[in-house]
């Protein structure tokens, strides 16, 4: 009974282990990186529009979460990636128009095509993070994480052996995801980290099409200026 009792206090606790404000300062970088695109890429909204969008849906996620509400926390936090999952799909659509139509100055494309590229695998880290094993919030009621769509390397390893690394209840946090991402928009391929589920694997293909198109974007005007 006690030990019962024990453990699950030990999983109360570990809702407080993982900072949030990795992921909030992330969706303040995408807001600043929207902010400094030209307008004609923002559909012609002002710059500071973005940002603003941001900011309004990132402070009730942060209060949700901070109240216990774990539920409009979600909620929140799903609107919050669609804003800046839209805002990438829209302004990389418009990139491209104004690319073919030459309607970008050769630095304006290389910092505009930079922000997107960098934008886009923020915008799928906080995906990652908000979807594998349930959210951040069910990761942290779980003692380890050992089921999701992602094998990392700690999940691999022998009990003994994670005990003897003091890795027994290892869980991923957002640098984790954060890391994937990184690796799928620079190899196109997630490296050590195998991914398991099919909506993983949609997810990926996706960010690695935009990342493909953002670097053959810039490869070809390169060429062009050159």
């Amino acid at each position: 009974m006690k030990t019962t009792l024990t453990r699950g206090r030990n999983i109360l606790n570990k809702g407080n282990v993982e900072p949030r404000w990795p992921s909030a300062l992330t969706m303040l970088a995408l807001g600043g990186l929207y902010a400094a695109l030209p307008s004609s890429l923002l559909g012609g909204a002002p710059r500071w529009v973005p940002a603003s969008a941001v900011v309004v849906l990132l402070v009730p996620t942060i209060i949700s979460h901070r109240l216990g509400n774990h539920a409009l926390n979600e909620i929140f936090g799903y609107m919050l990636n669609g804003l800046v999952t839209v805002a990438l799909i829209l302004s990389l659509s418009l990139l491209l128009v104004a690319v073919t139509r030459h309607e970008l100055t050769p630095p304006q494309l290389l910092r505009s095509a930079a922000a997107l590229w960098v934008s886009n695998f923020l915008v799928f880290a906080s995906w990652y993070w908000r979807l594998d094993g349930g959210g951040p919030h069910q990761r942290a009621m779980t003692p380890g994480h050992t089921d999701g769509a992602f094998l990392f390397p700690q999940m691999t390893m022998h009990p003994d052996a994670k005990l003897a690394a003091g890795e027994d209840e290892w869980e991923p946090n957002f640098v984790d995801y954060l890391f994937l991402a990184f690796n799928t928009s620079t190899a196109f391929s997630p490296t050590d980290v195998p991914v398991l589920s099919r909506w993983a694997k949609l997810l990926m293909m996706i960010q690695a099409i935009i990342s493909l198109l953002v670097i053959a974007l810039l490869a070809g005007r390169a060429v062009n200026i050159l």
